[in-house]
């Protein structure tokens, strides 16, 4: 994929992203962060302490209802804040372009709570995970995308 000088690269998961500018060319890139957050969510079972709730059922017997996945509530609550930072980005008019790369979990949270002023600049979204990457790997293999 080519990526024009000075457009923004965010790379994201549900407890992490890495916010990328490129300072090359489309041809060379030259991916510099420019910002980065890392949510401390851990286990489900770390974080809960309650057993799940029960309720009785028509017949004899009780049932017990779901248990919470607190970890998933919590990755997604992070997609939620960043898709509300992208939207002040877009209006403070940080950035003019922007290559989204995010897990198929996190994307499918962030891509209905995209505002139009940063769906605007939406020049590409691609559905990876290298969030975890290094920023010479992240930069292959958006190379090779």
């Amino acid at each position: 994929m080519r990526i024009q000088n000075g457009t923004w690269v965010l790379v994201a998961d549900g407890e992490k992203y890495l916010l990328l500018r490129n300072h090359g060319d489309a041809d060379l890139p030259d991916l510099r962060v420019i910002g980065h957050e890392e949510l401390d969510n851990p286990p489900t079972r770390e974080q809960g302490t309650d057993r799940p709730g029960r309720f009785d059922d028509p017949g004899p017997g009780r049932s017990a209802a779901e248990e919470t996945d607190w970890k998933r509530l919590e990755k997604e609550r992070f997609a939620k804040d960043l898709a509300e930072q992208l939207r002040l980005w877009a209006l403070e008019g940080r950035f003019r372009a922007l290559v989204l790369v995010a897990d198929p979990r996190t994307l499918g949270v962030l891509r209905p709570l995209l505002h139009k002023e940063v769906e605007s600049r939406l020049e590409a979204e691609i559905n990876k995970d290298l969030a975890r990457l290094p920023v010479p790997e992240i930069e292959s293999a958006l190379g090779a995308a």
